[in-house]
């Protein structure tokens, strides 16, 4: 009886097997053909724009409905060569030539006069205050009570240890609302560095330079603030 069992429920477990497959097979095509074509139309949809050339006239960007013209030699970002409006842009700058670099190079591990860079960031000031309102009234709650004496006559007030500034210093001019920037104060083979900025309308220009050119402040100013002007559309 067992025997007769058996044989029974083989062809009908089969049968059913063959069914299901019969099943899956046009909805594996279906599935195929909804792929493909989900894939074309996304294809025509897609925004699409073809990468300018390195040495192509600058780009007219607009960050925060601020316009810029960005050379695209300079942006350091692929995806952000490209004309419109944007929420960031990363650039970098020869020093003092503030020329692009050349793309085919790379830049030193021991950069030489020749060699230096300064690096710009520009975007989206947000809701956060201007350079020189923070100054007035966030960086005070952070730093030392008394200025040191810094290169060329500029002051110098540590963040205390334990702030969100910890490790930097505030850098001024004495006296006047001018130059100012935040500064690290470097950490073994990690030189330090300066952050300069600028807010231009909604749009915010931080530029990242060494801290040891501080010696010669007057000239990175005016050198920096030419920069700046430069990468602004004829009035």
């Amino acid at each position: 009886m067992t025997t007769v069992h058996f044989s029974q429920q083989r062809p009908r477990q089969l049968h059913r097997r063959n069914g299901n497959v019969r099943l899956l097979v046009p909805l594996i095509v279906f599935a195929a053909v909804a792929l493909s074509a989900f894939g074309y139309v996304a294809y025509v949809l897609w925004p699409r724009w073809s990468a300018p050339r390195l040495d192509a006239p600058p780009l007219p960007i607009t960050v925060a409905g601020v316009a810029f013209n960005l050379p695209p030699a300079a942006i350091r970002v692929a995806a952000q060569r490209r004309a419109g409006a944007q929420q960031r842009v990363d650039l970098v700058f020869l020093w003092p030539s503030l020329q692009p670099p050349d793309p085919e190079s790379k830049p030193s591990a021991l950069p030489t006069e020749s060699a230096a860079r300064v690096f710009m960031t520009i975007a989206a000031a947000g809701d956060t205050l201007a350079p020189a309102d923070r100054a007035l009234t966030i960086y005070p709650r952070h730093t030392a009570v008394e200025p040191l004496r810094g290169p060329g006559g500029l002051a110098v007030l540590a963040f205390r240890d334990g702030t969100p500034y910890a490790g930097e210093d505030l850098v001024y001019e004495p006296g006047t609302a001018g130059f100012l920037v935040r500064c690290t104060r470097g950490a073994g083979p990690v030189p330090a560095t300066c952050l300069y900025d600028r807010r231009i309308d909604t749009a915010d220009v931080v530029v990242r330079f060494p801290r040891d050119w501080l010696d010669d402040w007057h000239m990175v100013a005016a050198t920096l603030d030419r920069l700046i002007a430069s990468l602004r559309p004829p009035r």
